[in-house]
């Protein structure tokens, strides 16, 4: 039985070295020596262990959700150049050597265009794979929930990794694919619907984005976010100079104020802070602080815009700067932050405050 020795990540196209940077900080942090390999714009980011020990041990000590910039993560056996006339083969035998088994198989592609051509070689691929490695013994049915993963990046080239419950995306390429509500004033709302299906249970959500909430959204104009909103039944101060969507205010949920969201203050503590503002991501995350620190708000959703370099380092230290301030105002709360595939030039960043009263 083979041990594998790396992992393989997905992320969107042109984030492979941020998502490199904070593998490898992340890693080190935790005593772990490895390195990135990383290839512009291909959509995803192996990670080699060095060492003696598996990749499993820092695969379990570095789960997904973790991760801001990753979209799925996998534990990999090396990749695989297949010969054109014959690619089954090839893929049969390092299942077979690894030992794995599984329940299901998923064939996937990097996000990309050139990536995309593949979809009809895995089609047709699919029912002789699968054929294949049930005779193998390898998929078979009560195997733990355990996934087999191919990612194709070309039609002769394949790495093989395996998901496990409870540390994986389940969607396929790790990409939560929305429909744009067409009544919705921007399409920006999608960031807002896929940041409360990342960071909220679905169960949850009749508690905490309950009808007759309220909440406050800080650069709202047209009311992208709003909309979501007033979509639960919230009430909402919407903040920003610009003009609102006629449509949202006549639904009588919203209050449209014409001032700064960076200083507005709102008239007692609210429900919800949510906040899509293009500016430097430290003065956001000043102006966000401030709300929690003082306790104006329960949960807090908002958007980090990202400088073109260094985008990792510069989560990092928001991050970072953020985690201390609660700590050393004595305020527990809940911080998670995630590279959305909505988000482009951004992250999102979901804040619980723990605290009662």
């Amino acid at each position: 039985m083979s041990v594998p020795g790396e992992l393989l990540l997905y992320c969107r196209p042109g984030f492979e070295p941020d998502l490199a940077a904070e593998l490898e900080d992340k890693a080190m942090v935790l005593g772990w020596q490895g390195e990135s390999d990383v290839k512009p714009d291909a959509g995803f980011v192996r990670f080699i262990t060095g060492g003696d020990a598996p990749a499993n041990a820092l695969h379990r000590a570095l789960p997904l959700q973790s991760l801001v910039f990753a979209r799925q993560s996998l534990l990999a056996l090396p990749p695989l150049s297949l010969p054109r006339e014959d690619r089954l083969t090839p893929i049969i035998e390092q299942v077979v050597a690894s030992g794995w088994s599984f329940d299901s198989v998923w064939q996937e592609t990097p996000d990309t265009n050139e990536a995309k051509a593949l979809a009809g070689l895995i089609k047709a691929l699919k029912r002789p794979l699968e054929s294949l490695l049930k005779k193998r013994g390898a998929l078979r049915r009560k195997a733990g929930g355990r996934r087999l993963h191919l990612l194709w990046s070309d039609g002769d080239r394949v790495q093989l990794g395996m998901s496990f419950p409870g540390n994986r995306s389940e969607l396929p390429g790790g990409i939560r694919r929305l429909r744009f509500p067409h009544r919705a004033p921007s399409r920006s709302t999608l960031k807002l619907e896929e940041a409360w299906h990342e960071f909220i249970p679905r169960d949850e959500w009749d508690e905490r984005l309950g009808e007759g909430m309220q909440a406050a959204d800080l650069g709202a104009a047209p009311g992208g976010w709003t909309w979501q909103l007033v979509q639960r039944g919230m009430h909402v101060y919407a903040i920003d100079n610009g003009p609102m969507d006629k449509g949202l205010m006549a639904t009588g949920l919203v209050e449209h104020l014409r001032e700064d969201g960076f200083i507005w203050e709102p008239p007692g503590r609210l429900d919800w802070l949510v906040c899509d503002i293009v500016d430097k991501p430290s003065r956001v995350m000043a102006m966000v602080q401030r709300w929690l620190l003082r306790r104006w708000c329960r949960e807090a959703v908002f958007n980090l815009k990202l400088p073109m370099k260094r985008r990792w380092q510069e989560v990092s230290r928001c991050l970072s700067g953020l985690e201390s301030a609660l700590a050393e105002a004595g305020v527990r709360a809940e911080v998670a932050c995630r590279h959305l595939y909505h988000d482009r030039e951004e992250v999102t960043v979901h804040v619980r405050i723990l605290d009662g009263a």
